[in-house]
């Protein structure tokens, strides 16, 4: 099929499929109500609707019987009859509704009943409040708030009804606490504030003795309070009511005006039994019985019910809002549509049947003469592979070869730089100078002894050449030497060294000289990643087949991810910050596979790290040749512990001189992962500038953000943040965009020096660098920003906008000048004004002013003060004392002497010489 034919396919499928949208699923709902006139069901009705509003496409059917419960069953009916997708009904009364509950059950139309339930168990979900609870609640207040004693009137609902005879047992059961407490009367108000009046006027001679009144619904309470205040004029008296409903004339406001002294939420359910309704038609789980949450309302939390309510219906009506926004977008959108996919559709097909048939001829001898050409290609690529394969194997081989009698060469010199350089720490006049230099090259001598004795060990392994001498040692003694080699280290960061066995004298066939590098390598990797004040154990176990000797530490652990790796040749975990050649673990588990034993590793991230060496007791696992060679060579021991400890005793960090010194007009941050190289800069550059040292990209943005220096050295390879990214995020940042960034990093290629140089790097040095071309760059970078500061100030007034290059300093400049001079008039304008409408700290609003316009911001403003008067005095008609106000000096005196001490003479005579200048 040819490509044009597909292209229009696709295109006539694709538009044709954005026309036809997914949309919601629609449901008719429909809801049955005993009576809506009352504020209580408004309510569930507006929850309802407000719950609906969520779920567009969904049709609310609403039927309300007005009490009567023949008109309610027949509007029930007529709902089925229609087809709806499920029934919430509000009962009038439990008996008569039950048969039209049962009959929509039957017919598989889910039914929610809510807040009154029917007589059979035949519905789906039940949403309504504990009537009982809600009783018990307010007996439970109305003892607090009585302190336990008193005499109380009981206004009933209904007689018969199943709310009233709850809520009655419940008061009752609330009051149980509290024996002192008398239900002097009980009255019944059938819900309505009239017949609650009457009722209570009948035993008005009764209420001369009561403390409170227990009301079944606010609107009784309501009339209770009303026949108090005729009859008594008893303010307080207590009355307490039940629903709680917002809004006005609800129970929310009848407490918070002080007519009711605490009212019982009685929910509606409204907003429940929607969400009910949906997780029913969306077939997900749903519990049938819903019993809603209440609580007592009183003045202590009316003010915040009433606060969330607004709230609510504030939000509500946002959502409306943006609902119908949508829909008109909807329909723009749908009008737009069906326009391009006419247009496009048009255009291709006049495209297509255009150069269909021209197409379908050349692309077929294309085919063939294509298929030709790829068949001789593979079949060339294929034999190319194979010979490039071979190749590529063999120069690898001689480059290994190459790099191993290179790294046996490195070994010479290295000696003959060592030796000399310990006769150098131990001369005391030569060490007295130079020893912190002298002892950071032996360090990096013997790192680099370290890793080329690794490197010739290995390849002597991977050609066979690497023979064990085995003899019989005590295990435990040979470790309790290893580990004297360590306790220097160890006690320099307060790490304690544990040794357990179950044993003194386990006696085991080993090669030390091999061993020991196994053992010498777990135990520094475990000093490296220990934090200060931690405990590495070391524990010897065995049985009667085999010696298990394991290094656990408390440092951060290693990765789930990593864990499976950390034997493979070269590799290097990413997430450590101190990291190594990558050849150490390697290196030793071949080492224990040459003793026919095992290494495995156990971590847990952020709890430690166990490595665990097993070996074969007896002697039958080794050759006769390798136990007739086992000699102990005690001069290669001590060689291997100086190399593997020596790394481990790091200089220590550099710390910031006294805070009394004098302080360098200029700062450095140096963010360096490396701790040798870091502190040799720092102490190098303290000596003309002020230094400040982060060893991580994190670190470093900190101190950046805190310090706002006036250059940045990073190293390009950072724990956690790359010093790219540090770049990206610093430059693109107004606190800091302006600050000079040099990156140093081991890559030398041109494609990574430009990498750097995109992250908006000032310069890039390649490692190894000369010192004195560092100081250089950092000097000519710090003489460049002067010349520009030098630039921004040429003229502070001339437009408010210096020629800045970069945007985010452009941006800053406009912003602190435009804000200096709208309030060039208030005398009270300050420097935390600025920083706060900036959205800078006012340390960070002082460097970042000075580094780029070289003067402190009060001198600004002044500046811009003294201009702005100049201007009046010379352009315009007012007064020295109108001026003087104007440009926010506090009286004329004080800026008559600060005038004249910038331009030399009084304000008066500035203007005077100017009038006859222009006269003339």
């Amino acid at each position: 099929m040819p490509k044009s034919f597909i292209l229009l396919f696709l295109l006539t499928f694709g538009f044709s499929s954005c026309e036809k949208q997914k949309e919601n699923p629609t449901y008719t709902i429909g809801f049955s109500q005993c009576i809506g006139s009352d504020l209580w069901r408004k309510t569930m009705l507006e929850e309802i609707k407000i719950e609906l509003s969520l779920h567009p496409g969904a049709k609310l059917i609403y039927k309300e019987a007005n009490g009567n419960s023949k008109l309610q069953v027949l509007q029930a009916q007529d709902m089925i009859r229609k087809g709806i997708d499920i029934l919430i009904i509000s009962p009038n009364e439990a008996q008569p509704l039950t048969p039209v509950v049962e009959q929509a059950y039957n017919k598989g139309i889910p039914v929610i009943i809510i807040d009154r339930k029917t007589a059979s168990s035949a519905y789906t979900a039940y949403v309504g409040a504990d009537n009982f609870q809600i009783g018990k609640m307010a007996g439970e207040y109305a003892g607090e708030v009585l302190k336990g004693k008193g005499n109380i009137v009981e206004v009933l609902g209904l007689p018969g009804s199943s709310p009233t005879i709850e809520r009655q047992r419940g008061f009752i059961q609330g009051l149980k606490r509290y024996p002192d407490i008398k239900i002097t009367n009980q009255v019944y108000g059938n819900w309505l504030g009239e017949d609650t009046k009457e009722q209570l006027n009948k035993i008005k001679n009764s209420l001369i003795n009561i403390d409170a009144i227990f009301a079944h619904n606010d609107q009784m309470a309501s009339a209770s309070r009303k026949v108090i205040n005729t009859l008594l004029d008893k303010k307080q008296i207590k009355v307490i009511g039940v629903d709680a409903l917002p809004g006005q004339g609800g129970g929310l406001e009848m407490v918070s005006s002080g007519i009711l002294t605490a009212s019982v939420v009685y929910p509606t359910g409204g907003k429940e039994a929607i969400s009910t309704a949906f997780k029913i038609l969306n077939k997900e789980s749903f519990s049938k019985e819903n019993i809603l949450q209440s609580l007592v309302i009183d003045s202590t939390n009316v003010e915040l019910m009433k606060l969330q309510w607004n709230k609510f219906i504030s939000q509500q009506k946002d959502i409306e809002r943006q609902g119908s926004l949508l829909e008109e977008q909807k329909v723009l959108f749908k009008n737009q549509q069906i326009i391009l996919n006419v247009t496009v559709i048009a255009l291709v097909l006049s495209v297509v049947f255009g150069g269909l048939a021209l197409y379908a001829l050349l692309e077929n001898r294309k085919i063939n003469k294509n298929l030709e050409t790829n068949n001789i290609e593979i079949l060339n690529q294929r034999n190319q592979l194979i010979e490039m394969s071979s190749k590529a194997e063999a120069a690898t081989e001689a480059k290994l070869n190459f790099f191993t009698n290179m790294s046996h060469e490195f070994r010479t010199p290295l000696t003959l730089i060592l030796s000399p350089l310990e006769d150098l720490i131990q001369n005391e006049k030569i060490k007295a100078g130079a020893e912190n230099n002298l002892n950071l090259i032996q360090k990096n001598v013997y790192r680099l002894l370290r890793l080329i004795n690794q490197l010739i060990d290995y390849r002597k392994i991977e050609h066979d050449k690497m023979l064990l001498s085995v003899s019989q040692n005590n295990i435990v003694s040979f470790v309790t030497d290893i580990l004297e080699s360590f306790q220097h280290s160890a006690k320099k960061k307060n790490i304690e060294i544990r040794l357990l066995t179950d044993a003194q004298n386990i006696k085991v066939w080993l090669d030390v000289n091999m061993l020991d590098k196994v053992i010498f390598n777990l135990l520094s990797n475990a000093l490296k990643f220990t934090p200060a004040n931690g405990v590495i154990y070391v524990e010897i176990t065995h049985t009667s087949t085999s010696v298990t000797l394991s290094i656990k530490d408390n440092g951060p652990g290693i990765p789930a991810e990593e864990i499976d790796h950390v034997f493979e040749h070269f590799y290097q975990a990413q997430t450590n910050t101190a990291k190594g050649s990558g050849l150490g673990l390697s290196l030793s588990k071949e080492l224990m596979i040459l003793h026919h034993g095992n290494i495995n590793v156990e971590s847990t991230k952020s709890q430690g790290t166990k490595f665990s060496i097993q070996l074969q007791l007896g002697e039958d696992h080794f050759t006769e040749q390798e136990k007739l060679r086992g000699k102990a060579n005690k001069d290669l021991l001590y060689e291997d512990a100086k190399i593997y400890t020596t790394g481990l005793n790091d200089i220590p960090e550099y710390t910031n001189p006294d805070l009394l010194r004098t302080i360098k007009p200029q700062s450095i941050l140096i963010i360096e992962d490396n701790a040798d190289l870091l502190n040799y800069l720092g102490n190098k550059l303290e000596q003309d500038y002020e230094v400040f040292l982060a060893n991580t990209g994190e670190n470093g943005i900190a101190s950046a953000y805190e310090q706002v220096p006036d250059l940045i050295i990073s190293d390009l390879i950072l724990p956690g943040l790359s010093g790219r990214s540090l770049t990206e995020k610093l430059k693109s940042d107004i606190r800091t965009s302006h600050i000079p960034i040099i990156l140093l990093s081991a890559h030398g290629s041109l494609e990574q020096q430009i990498n750097g140089m995109e992250s908006m790097a000032d310069a890039y040095i390649i490692k190894p660098f000369n010192y004195d071309y560092l100081v250089a760059t950092v000097k000519s970078l710090l003489k460049n920003r002067y010349l520009l500061k030098s630039h921004y100030m040429s003229d502070i007034s001339s437009s408010g906008k210096p020629p800045i290059s970069k945007s985010l300093d452009k941006k800053f400049i406009n912003d602190f000048s435009g804000i200096v001079e709208q309030n060039l008039s208030n005398e009270n304008f300050s420097v935390d004004e600025i920083s706060k409408e900036i959205g800078i700290s006012r340390v960070q609003l002082y460097r970042k002013v000075k580094a780029l316009l070289d003067c402190s911001v009060t001198d600004y403003i002044m500046s811009r003060r003294l201009k702005k008067a100049k201007y009046l005095l010379i352009n315009e008609r007012y007064s020295i004392a109108e001026i003087t106000y104007m440009v926010g000096f506090s009286s004329p005196n004080y800026f008559s002497t600060v005038f004249k001490s910038k331009y030399g003479m009084r304000p008066s005579e500035f203007k005077k010489n100017n009038s006859q200048s222009k006269q003339s």
